[in-house]
C-alpha cells in the first residue's frame, strides 16, 4: 500500500528540533539554530554523485530557503524549510538510508561524531567488523591537525570506548602500521532512527540541523511534509 505523498517542504518548530537531538531550549539555543540554518543556506556543494555521466555536477545548497514565524512575544513557533532535490531524492532512496543509534546525538566531540558515521556506514552489522589505517584514516577524515594529535585524539575515543553499538580497538598490521579495528557491540542494540549517508559529503557537515533531518521519518499534511520526532524506521 502506497504511503503518504511527501514534498521538499519542511515543517515543524525549533522546540522539536532542539530536544530531539537533546539541546537546551533556552534563547541562547534558539539562537544557535537560526544561526546553524543561515550557515546550511550559504554552504554550497557541487558532487557528481547520482549524476547520469561521470562529468556532469549538480551544484546546491543544503537548505534552499527556510522562514520562521514569532507569537507576540517574539518567542518561535515554526519553522518551515525547503530542501534541495538533490538531497531531497537521496532521502527518498532506501538504499542509501542507515539506522543509527539514539545515542549518537549525544556525542559531543566532532571527531567522535564523525569517526562514528564512518565506522557505521563501512562496518555495519559485520560480525568481523572493519578497519582502517591511521594515515588513511587521517586523509579521509580531512582534520587539519598534524597526524601525530590525530592519533592521539582516536586513542582516546577507543580508550573511552564512546562510540554506541561498536567496540574499537588499536592494533598494528605487519608492517608496524597503527590501524583501528571496530565491530558491532553485543551488549548494544541498535535503536532505528534515519540517517542519509547517500555520499561522504555529507558527512561533512558539523550543523546539527543537517543531522536531525537526515533521522526523521516524515508524512504528509498536505503539501508540507509535517516532522514527526522520535518516529522509528520502518
Amino acid at each position: 500500500m502506497p504511503g503518504l505523498k511527501t514534498s521538499r517542504l519542511m515543517f515543524t518548530t525549533p522546540y522539536d528540533i532542539l530536544t530531539f537531538v537533546g539541546r537546551g531550549t533556552s534563547v541562547r539555543d534558539y539562537d544557535r539554530l537560526k544561526a546553524a540554518l543561515d550557515r546550511l543556506q550559504s554552504t554550497s556543494v557541487m558532487t557528481s554523485i547520482r549524476q547520469p555521466t561521470e562529468r556532469s555536477r549538480h551544484l546546491f545548497s543544503w537548505r534552499n530557503e527556510w522562514k520562521h514565524t514569532s507569537d507576540v512575544h517574539r518567542h518561535a513557533r515554526a519553522i518551515e524549510l525547503i530542501l534541495p532535490d538533490w538531497f531531497y531524492t537521496g532521502v527518498l532512496n532506501e538504499s542509501l538510508v542507515l539506522t543509527i543509534d539514539r545515542a549518537y546525538f549525544d556525542l559531543t566531540g566532532g571527531l567522535e561524531r564523525w569517526l562514528y558515521r564512518l565506522i557505521r556506514k563501512h562496518g555495519g552489522h559485520q560480525h568481523s567488523g572493519w578497519s582502517f589505517g591511521l594515515m588513511h584514516l587521517h586523509a579521509k577524515s580531512g582534520s587539519l591537525a598534524p597526524l601525530k594529535h590525530f592519533a592521539n585524539d582516536r586513542r582516546q575515543i577507543v580508550h573511552h570506548q564512546t562510540l554506541p553499538s561498536y567496540r574499537l580497538a588499536i592494533t598494528h598490521d605487519l608492517n608496524g602500521e597503527e590501524r583501528l579495528n571496530f565491530a558491532p557491540s553485543r551488549s548494544t542494540r541498535l535503536r532505528g532512527h534515519c540517517e542519509s549517508l547517500a555520499s561522504s559529503a555529507l558527512q561533512g557537515i558539523s550543523c546539527e540541523f543537517a543531522r536531525v533531518i537526515r533521522d526523521w521519518k516524515t508524512r504528509a499534511i498536505g503539501d508540507p511534509i509535517r516532522v514527526l520526532p522520535g518516529t522509528k524506521c520502518t
